[in-house]
């Protein structure tokens, strides 16, 4: 699971994130949603131990993010919004070396890469150079790293970007099946009709602070309206905006 407590991350005088508190239990797959600058992409590397937390805790499967970080990052998946590979690899050996820098190596592992290369139609590219593949190939190879070395937690920022089709209705199965093991999944991402149909719980954030946080049951009674998702995201975060955009187009 992932346990964060009174979360602070200051760039200079600026606060991106504002004493967050935050716990994703084991099972669940957790929305987190916000408009750009609102803290989500700062939060979600600090949970990665990518950025270093002003103050604050991060615990992931019961490991302190400062005190174990190898412990939490053994933990952790990491899927970033835009994939940085090094192209001088294969496919199967890029997964290789993702497994390794947790420690595994061997059979099971190459095992586990064929199957994940065969998941998302890459087998036959798995002895090309990365270099050679399109965005979306990528993107779906650093999704199968991800996933190599069977950690308790998957932590995602847009994942669905430069998918196809076929592969998001596979990507949002495979995270499906891996919450209902008992596994972890926290989600960022600006399609909210993803968030809406696939999350147990939803958070929102606004200017670096998350206000609001449940399921689609508890975000209706929050704003006392029965509502889609993206009705209750602009009343939370961007009613204004909208108000404003009418009367431009009225005036």
């Amino acid at each position: 699971m992932i346990e964060i407590t009174s979360l602070s991350k200051r760039f200079g005088d600026f606060t991106a994130v504002r004493s967050l508190d935050l716990v994703v239990p084991a099972g669940e797959l957790f929305g987190f949603l916000g408009p750009n600058g609102a803290g989500k992409t700062t939060t979600m590397r600090m949970i990665a131990g990518i950025l270093q937390p002003t103050a604050g805790r991060i615990r992931i499967a019961g490991h302190d993010m400062v005190a174990e970080p190898l412990r939490a990052k053994r933990a952790l998946g990491f899927i970033p919004d835009r994939p940085f590979i090094y192209e001088k690899l294969t496919g199967i050996e890029f997964l290789r070396f993702s497994a390794g820098l947790y420690g595994e190596a061997g059979p099971d592992v190459d095992r586990r890469g064929h199957e994940l290369l065969a998941l998302f139609d890459l087998e036959p590219w798995r002895d090309e150079l990365v270099e050679s593949y399109s965005h979306g190939m990528r993107q779906k190879l650093i999704i199968a790293s991800a996933f190599v070395h069977r950690p308790a937690v998957i932590v995602v920022d847009e994942p669905m970007v430069g998918l196809d089709p076929k592969s998001s209705k596979i990507l949002k199965d495979l995270f499906r099946e891996y919450t209902r093991r008992g596994h972890t999944v926290m989600m960022s991402t600006h399609t909210l009709e993803i968030a809406e149909g696939m999350c147990d719980r939803i958070g929102i954030m606004q200017k670096g602070e998350l206000v609001a946080c449940g399921t689609m049951d508890d975000l209706r009674a929050s704003t006392g309206a029965d509502d889609a998702l993206e009705d209750i995201f602009l009343r939370l975060t961007g009613d204004r905006v909208a108000r404003e955009l009418i009367e431009v187009l009225d005036a």
